[in-house]
C-alpha cells in the first residue's frame, strides 16, 4: 500500500471530492479541495491520454497537496440491434437540434494508456470505476507508489475488489448522482448508503469510504460512525466556480427547474441519477443497456442542448441532495462541511 489508507485519508480532513467525467471535475476544483484540507480528484474518463497527462501538470501547478485521479473500466461491447433500434427512436431529436447522431461505437476509453500514466505519473490514489482492475494490475500500481480504490455497489463487488488487492473501497449508495458503479450485477443500484456501508463492513476488512446524496457535516458524521474512513461528494461542488459545469446544467441545478432525481440509462446506456428532466422521462423505458454506445450515440444532442441553454436533452446527473447545492467556491463548501461535521461529532 503506498498511502497509509488503514489510519485515515491522505488529507487533512475525511472529505474527499468525487471525480465528475464529462466536464465538472478540473485542475481548479480539485486543487482547491485540497488547498482546503480535504482530497481531490480528476476524472480522466472521456479525456484523451495527452489531456490527462495535462489535467495532472496544471493540479500540480495549483497545489502541492494528493490529489487522486479516477480510470472507467472497460465493458463488454453491446448487442447492437437495440442499439441501432434506440437510435432510431431518438432520431427526432437529432431533427429538433438540427446535429446528427453520434456513432454509436465501443471503446475502453485508452484504458491501457491512461493506467500507464498515472503510473508513470505515480499518482498518489487511483480510484476505478465500472469494474475492478486485475490483480497484476493493482500489483503494477502499487510498485509504482500509487494506492487504489474500488468504487462498489454490493458486497459482493467489495469482496471482489478486496480479493483484487484494492486498498480502499468506495462505497455508492443509490442516492449517489451521476454513473452507478455496479460491475457485476447490471439491474439499477437500489440499495441506501447507510445499509450497504453496514453490510460491507460486516464482511469486508478494506477500509471503506462512503458516497450517496451527502451535502452537510451531519451526514459526514453519520457515514463516519458506520466504520467509514471519509466521505466522497460530488454534487455539493457541481455550481463551484471552480467546477467545469455548463452554464446550463448550473442553471438547472440553481433555479430547482426539475422537481426530483430519477435513475436512468437514456443518456448513456448505463445507469446514472440525474435531473429528471424531459430527456430522461421520455427515453428511460426504452434505453438498452449499450455503454459506451449510447453514450457516443446521444453526446451530439446533449452537446448541442446545453450549448443552447436548452436543459431539457443533456445529462444532468445530480445526487439526491442536489436542492442543498450552492455556487459557493469549493473551499467555504469545505469549510462549512467540517465546521458542522466537527459540530457534529462533539455532539
Amino acid at each position: 500500500m503506498a498511502v497509509g489508507l488503514a489510519n485515515g485519508l491522505p488529507s487533512e480532513l475525511p472529505i474527499i471530492q468525487a471525480p465528475m467525467a464529462g466536464g465538472p471535475s478540473t485542475p481548479e476544483l480539485a486543487a482547491a479541495v485540497a488547498g482546503a484540507g480535504a482530497f481531490g480528484f480528476l476524472a480522466a474518463g472521456y479525456l484523451s491520454p495527452d489531456q490527462l497527462v495535462t489535467s495532472i501538470a496544471a493540479t500540480r501547478e495549483l497545489t502541492d497537496a494528493s490529489f487522486g485521479v479516477n480510470i472507467f473500466c472497460p465493458t463488454a461491447p453491446a448487442d447492437p440491434a437495440p442499439v441501432q433500434t434506440y437510435a432510431e427512436m431518438i432520431a427526432p431529436q437529432s431533427v429538433r437540434l438540427g446535429v446528427p447522431l453520434g456513432e454509436p461505437r465501443w471503446d475502453d476509453d485508452a484504458y491501457g494508456d491512461k493506467l500507464e500514466i498515472v503510473s508513470s505519473e505515480h499518482v498518489p490514489l487511483v480510484s476505478f470505476t465500472f469494474g475492478c482492475p486485475d490483480p497484476d494490475i493493482i500489483e503494477v500500481l502499487h510498485i509504482a507508489g500509487c494506492s487504489v480504490a474500488v468504487t462498489v455497489t454490493s458486497p459482493a463487488e467489495a469482496r471482489y475488489a478486496e480479493q483484487a488487492g484494492t486498498d480502499l473501497l468506495l462505497v455508492q449508495g443509490t442516492e449517489a448522482g451521476g454513473h452507478q458503479a455496479s460491475f457485476l450485477d447490471h439491474e439499477p443500484n437500489t440499495r441506501p448508503l447507510s445499509s450497504l456501508l453496514e453490510e460491507v463492513r460486516e464482511s469486508i476488512d478494506v477500509p471503506m469510504a462512503g458516497s450517496g446524496g451527502i451535502m452537510t457535516g451531519a451526514q459526514v458524521a453519520e457515514v463516519l460512525h458506520a466504520g467509514a474512513i471519509g466521505v466522497q461528494l460530488g454534487t455539493a461542488f457541481l455550481c463551484c466556480p471552480e467546477a467545469g459545469t455548463s452554464a446550463t446544467y448550473r442553471q438547472a441545478i440553481m433555479d430547482r427547474t426539475y422537481s426530483e432525481t430519477m435513475i436512468t440509462r437514456a443518456f448513456s446506456g448505463r445507469y446514472a441519477r440525474g435531473l429528471a428532466n424531459e430527456f430522461a422521462m421520455t427515453y428511460s423505458d426504452a434505453a438498452p443497456d449499450a455503454y459506451p454506445e449510447i453514450h457516443h450515440l446521444t453526446r451530439p444532442l446533449r452537446v448541442a442542448a446545453a450549448k443552447a441553454g436548452d436543459a431539457t436533452t443533456p445529462n444532468l446527473w445530480a445526487g439526491q441532495g442536489w436542492k442543498s447545492a450552492t455556487p459557493d467556491p469549493a473551499a467555504t463548501i469545505v469549510r462549512r462541511i467540517a465546521s458542522e461535521l466537527e459540530v457534529a461529532l462533539a455532539g
